[in-house]
């Protein structure tokens, strides 16, 4: 999402972070709680039909990320990505003995034997004479990262500076949070098809909403000028070893905060090419951009209303979200440019993620587009979902979905 408030990171005052620190101690911890009570009160309106579109091009919507990055080093990120499909879902079949060591460890396989092929390629002087642009990309010595790297660096919060606060850039850093929220629901609807787990209760997105935000807050308070969402590339690696298990995941969190803090064994992955990356992604993207497409399976797609939907969401979500970022590229600011630049990024940031267009377009137009009929409910596989969705027998569903000046009469389960 092109964002003109990186300018602001750029000179150091980290606006983003600014924001996450400053409102928190601004606006009352109530307020916080009720937007999160109101967007997942939304959440009870989302079916299988508008999910599809959210879900999909969560994945989809980032395949500039795949081929075009394996295309920058073919020589690199072509085999990288031969080999992965081959280990992930060939060799399962013809090696059974060992079955789940390919299923899961196929991106370690994959990674290494390319690495190897790489590191040949730039110690036997391939890229020699090689144009700057394809040494950066190709090489796996470039820019001295691991010389230059320290043994050991703690990070400290503040490290950058004191924090100053701006409030326009604020509102526009919230503009790329809510929609870094979005995509990040379509995510964690993903995670939860791949981890064969039944469609999450209200407690469980609140709980996975609220640890998101406190990770944005950390992030901010230790300078990462970054924004923190939802790792779509791990929900597709998920997909491709199959271990869903809560404690892997902790497991290996504790392992990326302990050797976070080793300078030289992140400089060495640092120095792996990014076309081996792009290979992964064009994996992991695909799986996941497939979960929401598995959801087609719980909607009548013989009804006209359930292809509307999903053919004009899709389109519209890969389309105007095209049209902005082809603006930016030629003009260097957004069809939005007026004085404020925080106006200017709360209008273009949104309409620049094929994710939150697409699931947006078809959650308003699944919610409004003949709703009351009696074989609605149905085609758009609302059935499907409420066995699953118990608001009464968790008490924490309770809290998050009681609004207030008793405004749950108006909007009531459905």
């Amino acid at each position: 999402m092109y964002c003109e408030s990186t300018e602001f990171m750029n000179q150091g005052t980290l606006a983003y972070h600014v924001a996450l620190l400053h409102l928190s101690a601004i606006f009352d911890v109530r307020l916080g709680k009720l937007c999160i009570k109101v967007f997942f009160f939304f959440c009870r309106f989302l079916s299988p039909l508008s999910a599809v579109p959210l879900v999909a091009l969560v994945g989809f919507g980032l395949y500039e990320l795949g081929f075009p990055g394996v295309a920058k080093c073919v020589e690199i990120g072509l085999p990288e990505l031969i080999i992965l499909v081959f280990v992930s879902q060939y060799m399962p079949h013809v090696i059974k003995s060992g079955k789940h060591i390919f299923d899961r460890f196929a991106v370690i396989f994959a990674v290494v034997i390319v690495w190897i092929y790489a590191h040949l390629l730039t110690v036997g002087g391939a890229y020699n004479d090689a144009a700057p642009r394809t040494q950066a990309i190709c090489r796996t010595d470039r820019a001295g990262l691991i010389d230059a790297a320290p043994w050991i660096r703690i990070p400290y919060p503040f490290q950058w500076g004191a924090p100053t606060f701006d409030a326009g850039e604020a509102f526009a850093m919230m503009m790329a949070s809510f929609v870094a929220l979005v995509e990040s629901t379509g995510a964690f609807i993903a995670v939860s098809r791949y981890a064969s787990a039944t469609h999450m209760p209200p407690s469980v997105l609140s709980r996975g909403v609220g640890w998101q935000g406190i990770a944005i807050l950390l992030s901010g308070l230790f300078g990462t000028a970054t924004g923190s969402s939802v790792s779509v590339e791990n929900a597709g690696l998920l997909a491709l070893t199959r271990v869903g298990s809560r404690r892997v995941v902790q497991i290996s969190a504790g392992f990326m905060i302990f050797f976070s803090i080793l300078g030289k064994f992140g400089a060495i992955f640092a120095s792996i090419p990014g076309p081996i990356f792009a290979s992964l992604y064009c994996l992991f993207f695909a799986y996941v951009g497939a979960a929401g497409l598995s959801f087609l399976q719980f909607c009548n797609l013989n009804s006209f209303r359930t292809k509307f939907i999903l053919g004009f969401s899709i389109f519209m979500g890969l389309s105007v979200p095209q049209y902005f970022n082809e603006y930016t590229a030629i003009k260097g600011y957004g069809p939005v440019h007026t004085g404020g630049r925080w106006f200017n990024d709360i209008v273009n940031v949104p309409f620049a993620s094929e994710a939150f267009v697409a699931g947006c377009l078809a959650y308003f137009l699944d919610n409004t587009l003949h709703r009351k009929d009696s074989s609605i409910r149905k085609d758009r596989g609302k059935h499907w979902w409420d066995k699953f969705r118990s608001y009464k027998g968790d008490t924490r569903s309770e809290e998050f979905y009681s609004l207030p000046f008793n405004l749950n009469k108006y909007f009531p389960s459905v």
